[in-house]
This record gives structure tokens, C-alpha cells and sequence, in this order.
């Protein structure tokens, strides 16, 4: 496998260190791959700028933050105009079309996805939008196998939850593949 580096970001409460957070561990625990996560948060903890770095390699990894990540998720405009800059050349940026309006060329493919729009239709609760993005990056990118992450979501999301958030990552790996395509 190759090295894989993502940055999630949005701001403080949408999930997106906990959607990182369950990538990382589901690469650890059930693809046995390296994995490792770090975050930071904007001076505000909820609304304020949020991002998480993942790195997934099947060779150890030695330094934690990512430079120029392969996969850029923007959830916000804010992010966007912070973050969209550092994407590796050809890399992957997938933006949500509500929060997100592309303003610059970056050297990447970018992927404007109804992420937000989907699930408030079809689910209902702005809840599970991170784990929506998840099911969206494992569909573009195939880094791992949506199984990994619902058994991952089984051990961390009360029972009354999981079909909530399996429908979500379902959800955004339609939005993915139709994306791909």
C-alpha cells in the first residue's frame, strides 16, 4: 500500500476528529496497517477552525503531522480558504457544496459532494455529517474497506446509534462512487 495523508477539516463540532479518529483506528484494528492521528483546534473550541491529520502506510511511520496531505476534506469555507493551499500535487480535495464554494485552481481533483444536503434529506439529523464524509473518502479513495469502519463504529457509537451512522457512511459512499465516475 502506499502511504496515504489526509487532513479532515471543518470546524468544531461537526466530527471531524472523531471521523479521523475512527479512519485511523480502523486501520490499525482491522486492516492491520500503521495509522496515526493528531489534531488541532481554532482559539474557540465549537465553530472554530478544526483539523485532523491521518497518515495510513503498511511501513512505520515516524513523524505524525501532514505536510502535503494526498486527501484534503473541507467542510467549511473557512477551511477551505486555510487548508486548500497545502494539498499534494494531483492529490484528492472533497469539498461539501452547502459550506464550500471553490474559489482557486489547486493542482488536484476536486470533488464537490451534497454531503450536508444528503443526509438532512435522507437522515434527517446533521449528526452523522462526519461519518457521511467518511463513507465519501473510503469510496474515492479505497484506502479501507467499509467494513473496518463500521466495526470500528460498532465499539464507539451507542446500539440506538448504529443504524443511524451505518446509513450515513452508506450514504457517502454513494455520494463517492457517483462522484468517482
Amino acid at each position: 500500500m502506499e502511504r496515504c495523508r489526509l487532513v479532515f477539516s471543518g470546524s468544531g463540532g461537526q466530527g471531524v476528529i472523531t471521523a479521523a479518529i475512527i479512519l485511523a483506528e480502523a486501520a490499525v484494528i482491522c486492516e492491520n496497517l500503521n495509522a496515526v492521528q493528531s489534531q488541532s483546534y481554532g482559539a474557540e473550541a465549537r465553530g472554530g477552525a478544526t483539523r485532523s491529520d491521518v497518515i495510513i502506510a503498511d511501513t512505520p511511520i515516524h513523524y505524525p503531522k501532514v505536510i502535503q496531505p494526498n486527501v484534503l476534506v473541507c467542510l467549511t469555507q473557512e477551511a477551505y480558504n486555510k487548508f486548500s493551499a497545502i494539498i499534494r500535487p494531483g492529490g484528492l480535495l472533497i469539498t461539501d457544496s452547502r459550506y464550500v464554494k471553490i474559489q482557486r485552481k489547486v493542482d488536484a481533483q476536486q470533488r464537490e459532494l451534497p454531503m450536508y444536503r444528503s443526509v438532512m434529506e435522507q437522515i434527517g439529523k446533521p449528526i452523522v455529517f462526519n461519518i457521511c464524509m467518511l463513507g465519501a473518502v473510503i469510496a474515492l479513495t479505497e484506502v479501507l474497506r467499509p467494513d473496518s469502519i463500521m466495526k470500528v463504529l460498532e465499539g464507539r457509537v451507542p446500539r440506538d446509534f448504529l443504524e443511524l451512522n451505518q446509513r450515513a457512511l452508506q450514504l457517502g459512499m454513494e455520494l463517492g462512487r457517483a462522484a468517482a465516475h
